[in-house]
């Protein structure tokens, strides 16, 4: 469906008063179209209208007269720039910004998290700056657990329950 449809359908559920409908058609919108400040701008004003501070910081984050509550909101709840990047769900190079202040926020917010990390990240790759991206993951190895223990006897008795069934089905079949 094209931009305007859905941005129409948005107000339409807006007027109506179905405000969570407009949010899922505008995160649809976004995630779309990452580089559009504007969707961004109107997701953040849904989310006022929940009283989502934090989630409105996050969809204004990139605006030069966002709310300085707002941005201290999302910035507490993603606490660190790897969530933040995440959060953003931002795609491609900062340049692809249609302000100068949204191509420093981005630059700013990669640009510390390639310092936590020692190493370059990049936006179109999640893996480059996720949170455990600084740390090698080991599966844990526990063991035996009980859980593990009764799924596996409930398993065995199932099995052998259904082959004594399916026998016993053989014979009759074969019997006079």
């Amino acid at each position: 469906m094209p931009q305007q449809n859905t941005l129409a359908r948005v107000d339409a559920d807006l007027a109506a008063g179905r405000v969570p409908m407009a949010r899922q058609r505008l995160r649809g919108l976004v995630s779309s179209f990452p580089y559009d400040l504007t969707l961004r701008r109107r997701l953040a004003e849904v989310y006022r209208l929940y009283g989502d501070a934090a989630e409105a910081g996050r969809w204004s984050y990139l605006e030069e007269d966002r709310r300085p509550d707002e941005t201290a909101a999302f910035e507490e709840r993603y606490g660190s720039p790897a969530r933040r990047m995440k959060a953003l769900a931002w795609r491609g190079p900062e340049a692809l910004a249609a302000t100068a202040f949204a191509e420093e926020q981005l630059v700013a917010l990669r640009t510390a998290r390639a310092e936590e990390l020692g190493r370059a990240v990049d936006w179109d790759d999640p893996a480059s700056y996720e949170e455990d991206a600084d740390e090698e993951h080991v599966p844990a190895d526990d063991g035996w657990t009980v859980g593990g223990f009764v799924l596996g006897a409930g398993c065995l008795v199932g099995l052998v329950a259904f082959g004594f069934l399916w026998v016993l089905g053989v014979i009759s079949l074969f019997s006079d």
